[in-house]
């Protein structure tokens, strides 16, 4: 239950601070800034992986979860409850900007700029690149560490920066799932559930390859 509590409270964390800063970027008429957000969501994902890192692993993000399991180091029966923790720690911090600020239409929801596939292909990417990061630089299915939490929190900010004018860098089935919930806007949410796991299974099958020795034959037998 302490790791449970630990995940609903740092993705709770995580879609409360990253889409607050985009709503209050909206209502405030640009004060936050572009390059604001994109730091939130990198400075909010550090934070919690220090906080967290040692009781959860900081996963914060289904898509991360899953990736822990497909690389063998979660066990199959907690993947269930840390992404049910995950989504409900999401939604109650949606429901809270709701209750803050009841006219802004998205509460920071993801949705492409461009054709729909364009932002399937591209948040497949960085979170494949984001999960490459995240298997490197972490214990077991932990996210811990002197330097764990400044390179994955620096990966977000990054991938942000450059690709969240386009598809928004979810990354993040959790954080996309949440405010469109509660806004009740699910246009184009199959593509933040479904991209970043697929992401996220690459980032494994890339990471094997690269980290452990002989991996590539291991992976191509096994597929």
């Amino acid at each position: 239950m302490r790791k449970l509590a630990a995940e609903a409270l740092g993705t709770f964390a995580l879609v409360f601070a990253g889409t607050g800063a985009i709503v209050i970027n909206d209502v405030s008429g640009g004060a936050v800034s572009h390059v604001g957000i994109a730091l939130t969501f990198g400075l909010i994902v550090l934070a919690m992986i220090y906080a967290l890192g040692e009781v959860s692993g900081a996963h914060l993000n289904p898509a991360v979860t899953l990736g822990f399991y497909f690389a063998r180091r979660l066990e199959g029966r907690s993947v269930l409850p840390y992404i049910a923790s995950q989504c409900f720690g999401a939604i109650l911090a949606s429901v809270a900007l709701r209750a803050m600020f009841p006219d802004h239409a998205r509460l920071g929801a993801t949705a492409p700029a461009g054709p729909a596939m364009q932002s399937f292909v591209l948040e497949a990417i960085l979170t494949l690149l984001l999960m490459f990061v995240i298997l490197s630089v972490s214990t077991g299915s932990k996210e811990k560490g002197v330097l764990a939490g400044v390179a994955i929190g620096s990966v977000i900010a990054l991938e942000a920066l450059f690709a969240g004018p386009i598809s928004g860098a979810s990354m993040n089935p959790a954080r996309s799932l949440a405010p469109a919930i509660v806004s009740v806007r699910f246009d184009f949410l199959w593509i933040y559930l479904t991209a970043p796991v697929l992401g996220a299974a690459a980032g494994v099958v890339s990471c094997r390859c690269i980290q452990e020795k002989g991996c590539c034959q291991a992976v191509c037998r096994e597929s």
